[in-house]
């Protein structure tokens, strides 16, 4: 029986990675170092689709052998792509725009083997509700939470759920970045099933 190959996150996300560790299979994260910028008139599900295809096949380059993961999320505001804010600043407008709005959240996951020409990518959208928020739950979360590396500010794992109304998704992490019904669907297709790599099993 031939070893399994190795897994890779092409990520640096601390939430990613949180969430791929539930797998517990052995993974390694890999900074992918690509471009995020949207190109002229691109929308937001597409961007997420090219940029979690993009990350995964980067870090795919370094190791052509190993499952390589990556992933992307984008806010989408009246088809306008949201991204991480950055600065309090930013983060307030993005918050204050989406109050008492639905939001779509565009998560994209993509999964690489170069060596056996696997390469699939896929789109797990997610709605989000915001009640509507008066300046001073905006700054009060902001100061508590300072989730500005977070796409659309609110971190919904955290204190940022209760900023929301609803979430509406067929894959329940999606949200905080890496849907993993759809990455373990990806693996299985790619050559690496998580419940026989888990712990080491295979």
């Amino acid at each position: 029986m031939s070893p399994s190959p190795a897994l890779i996150l092409a990520s640096t996300s601390r939430y990613r990675r949180e969430l791929l560790e539930r797998f517990r299979t052995p993974f390694q994260a890999v900074s992918p170092h690509v471009d995020e910028s949207p190109l002229p008139g691109e929308q937001p599900a597409d961007l997420a689709l090219r940029l979690a295809l993009a990350k995964a096949q980067a870090v795919a380059e370094q190791y052509p052998d190993a499952v390589v993961i990556g992933s992307d999320q984008v806010a989408d505001v009246d088809g306008e792509a949201v991204g991480k804010p950055g600065t309090h600043e930013r983060a307030a407008a993005q918050l204050t725009r989406m109050s008492g709005r639905q939001i779509v959240f565009q998560t994209a996951v993509a999964v690489v083997r170069r060596s056996t020409g696997f390469a699939e990518v896929q789109l797990a959208p997610v709605q989000v509700r915001f009640r509507t928020l008066e300046p001073s739950d905006i700054e009060r979360y902001l100061r508590l939470e300072q989730p500005y590396d977070c796409a659309g500010s609110a971190k919904c794992e955290t204190l940022g759920i209760s900023l929301l109304e609803a979430i509406v998704s067929d894959d329940p992490t999606a949200l905080i970045g890496l849907p993993l019904i759809r990455t373990a669907a990806l693996m299985r297709a790619a050559g690496l099933d998580p419940l026989l790599t888990a712990e080491g099993l295979a």
